[in-house]
This record gives structure tokens, C-alpha cells and sequence, in this order.
């Protein structure tokens, strides 16, 4: 018996389409600060060493969410909920975009963060209107726009900056959810979950969730090890970039970033694969890629165009690798208990999203102590780590 009533009974190409580009428009909002930190510091007084808690904040927010928010796609109708998460971003983006004073802009940040979930609610929603023998291949398809969304971010950002002024890019956002509102709350369908658990109940039942699935678990902590690796990377190329063996600008380092594209095509690939029952393999070789894309870049810091050229095929493989075992994961999980995907997934984006964020430190720490070939050592052996733990699950 279906846990859910739903509106409509099946998935269509518009509809993906919808929720692709709502993922991609909405996820972006994560990510403008990363190239606007120092603009937006130094406009509204915050001192430089405190600029980077204008992502840290979003970070936490958004985080936050996944634990608290999302997993309320399991209690509440669906689109009320996503359109109600949207609204909310279009308040803390205009909010932010009016900020004088550093504590309303990083207010406004995070709650940024926190309403930008509404993109973990589109995944599973998107999932749940999937025929079984499609369901890797929409959640595929969903995801290569949240990735296209989260690439194009930053030199979008960056460009209108460039041209006007950051506070445009927040009012132009704003405007942009405004009209994403008002078309998902025309054209997505009704769902109203069946729960009759307690927001209490929905929260805490998360702990044994982790415990008791050990595709959810697994999946989640296979995942923490490849975004790890992925900020890492992400995190410390730019330091690279800029520094003295290359000496790139801002313009330039946000052009190697579209590099990222190849989670755009990676992930309907790896949906396909997965609706194929060839999950497990796929696994492997997404692990395997990312360990490859820093064994690639492993001379990328001593300069020139070879060099440059390695980093590039590097993060262009990794990028394919991270993507690939995400999406695979994620219809793994979807398989599951249709009146637990929110909380499952809310788990699964969660623990690898913390991944991230120990990754970002420790590379970061590793490249001032030991150079770029230190943060790769890292990079290579974390996703290592995830094939050694990926061959002890007797299911594979």
C-alpha cells in the first residue's frame, strides 16, 4: 500500500525539467559567497578574518536543514512545503542583499542555508514520481541540474560583481525565486505523506535509521569519504592557482571551476547505470576516479602549462567520480521505504555534506604543512578508504 497520496501518478519530461532547473537555481544560492566573500567583507564592515564566515554560516545552515527540515517531507504535503522554502530564500536573499552591518548579512546567510533545502525535498519528490525501472535516471537527470546550478554559480557571481555590484546578484536571485515559486506551486503535484508520527518522533526516528538501514548508512559514509576528497580538491586548488607557480586571477580561477561540468554529465549517466542493477560496479570505478584525479594532479604545483593541463584533467575526473556515487546513492536509498525518503535522505546529504567539511580543513591544513602533494595524499587515500569499507558489504 502506498504511503503517500499523490496528485499525479507519473514523472514527466517537463517535470523533470522543472525540478532539475529549480535544484539548480536554488542550490546556486549556496554558493555566491564563495567568490564574494572579500566584496561583500569589505562592504559592510566585516573584518578579513572573519570573511569566511560567510560560508561557514550557509554551511551550517544548510546542514541544519538537512537534519531538521528536510526530514519533515515525510510528514507535511510536499509542495507546500518546497514553495514555503523558497519564500523564505527569497526573504533572507533580499535581506542580505539590503545588508548594511555584519550581523544582519550573516544572519541573512544563514538562513540562506537553511531554506535552500528545499532542493533535498525536490531529489526524494522527484524519486517518489519515478516508475521503479526509471527512478536512477530521473534522480539522474534532477541532479545534473543542481550540478550545472552550483558550477555556474560562482562565475556568475563573480561576473555581475564585476559589471555592477554584489548586491545585485542577491536582488537578481530573489527576483528569479520569486517567479520559481510561483511556477512549482502551479505545476508540481500535491503529496501528502500518510505519517502520523510526531515532529519528535519524525527527528529521532533519524538515529535509528542510520543504525537500522545499512544501505542508508553505508551509502551515506561511502559518500562522506568521495565529498571529502571533493573539497579537499576544491578547496585547496584555488590556493594553488593563485599562488606564486601560477599566479592566476580570480577571473581565471572561476574559469578552471567549470571543470565541474563533468558532475553535470556524470550524473544521468550514473542514474541509468544504477536502474540497471550495475550500482556496485559504478561505485567502484566513481571511487576509483577520484582517487585517479589526484594521482593526475599530483605534480600540479610546480607551474606550467602541462601542469595546469593535469590539474584540469584531474578535476574534470574526480568531479565525474564524486557525482557518479552520489547519484548512485541516492537511488539506492530512494528504494527503499517510500514514506521514509525525506529522512533518509536528509541523513545521506547530511553526513557527507560534514565530510566536506572536514575535508575543506584538513586539506587546507595539510597543504600549509606539506604543499599540494600533501593535500593529495589525502585526497588519494580517503576514496581508498571507501573501497575498503565498499568490499566488506557481503551485497555488493
Amino acid at each position: 500500500m502506498s504511503s503517500d497520496t499523490t496528485s499525479t501518478p507519473a514523472m514527466t519530461p517537463g517535470l523533470t525539467f522543472l525540478m532539475a532547473a529549480s535544484c539548480g537555481l536554488v542550490a546556486a544560492n549556496l554558493y555566491f559567497g564563495q567568490p564574494l566573500a572579500g566584496p561583500i567583507a569589505a562592504d559592510i564592515g566585516l573584518p578579513d578574518k572573519a570573511a569566511g564566515l560567510i560560508v561557514t554560516l550557509t554551511q551550517i545552515g544548510y546542514v541544519l536543514g538537512l537534519l531538521f527540515i528536510v526530514p519533515l517531507g515525510d510528514l507535511l504535503e510536499n509542495r507546500r512545503l518546497i514553495v514555503t522554502l523558497v519564500a523564505m530564500v527569497i526573504v533572507a536573499l533580499v535581506v542580505a542583499g539590503l545588508s548594511q552591518t555584519p550581523h544582519l548579512f550573516l544572519g541573512a546567510a544563514f538562513a540562506v542555508g537553511i531554506a535552500s533545502t528545499s532542493v533535498q525535498l525536490i531529489v526524494p519528490f522527484a524519486a517518489g514520481l519515478a516508475s521503479d525501472a526509471k527512478r536512477g535516471q530521473v534522480v539522474g537527470n534532477v541532479m545534473s541540474g543542481l550540478m550545472v546550478g552550483i558550477m555556474m554559480a560562482r562565475p556568475v557571481a563573480s561576473f555581475i560583481t564585476r559589471v555592477s555590484s554584489w548586491h545585485v546578484v542577491y536582488f537578481l536571485s530573489a527576483a528569479i525565486m520569486l517567479v520559481l515559486a510561483f511556477v512549482l506551486h502551479a505545476r508540481l503535484p500535491l503529496r501528502r505523506p500518510q505519517s502520523r508520527e510526531s515532529y519528535g518522533q519524525l527527528i529521532g526516528s533519524m538515529l535509528m535509521l542510520f543504525k537500522s538501514e545499512p544501505v542508508v548508512r553505508r551509502r551515506a559514509l561511502y559518500q562522506a569519504c568521495q565529498f571529502s576528497a571533493f573539497t579537499v580538491f576544491w578547496t585547496v586548488v584555488p590556493l594553488v592557482l593563485a599562488g606564486p607557480a601560477f599566479g592566476l586571477g580570480q577571473g581565471a580561477i572561476g574559469l578552471f571551476a567549470l571543470a565541474g561540468v563533468a558532475g553535470a554529465i556524470a550524473s544521468p549517466i550514473a542514474g541509468r547505470l544504477a536502474d540497471r542493477d550495475l550500482g556496485g560496479p559504478a561505485t567502484v570505478f566513481g571511487m576509483m576516479a577520484v582517487a585517479s584525479g589526484f594521482l593526475m594532479s599530483w605534480l600540479g604545483e610546480s607551474g606550467g602549462a602541462l601542469q595546469l593541463s593535469l590539474l584540469t584533467i584531474g578535476a574534470i575526473v574526480l568531479d565525474f567520480g564524486v557525482t557518479t556515487t552520489m547519484v548512485v546513492g541516492q537511488r539506492a536509498i530512494f528504494g527503499l521505504d517510500p514514506a521514509r525518503r525525506a529522512r533518509m535522505n536528509g541523513i545521506y546529504m547530511a553526513t557527507f555534506f560534514i565530510g566536506g567539511a572536514i575535508g575543506s580543513s584538513l586539506g587546507v591544513w595539510l597543504y600549509e604543512a606539506h604543499g599540494w602533494q600533501g593535500a593529495a595524499t589525502l585526497g588519494v587515500a580517503l576514496p581508498c578508504m571507501a573501497i575498503l569499507y565498499f568490499l566488506t558489504d557481503r551485497r555488493r
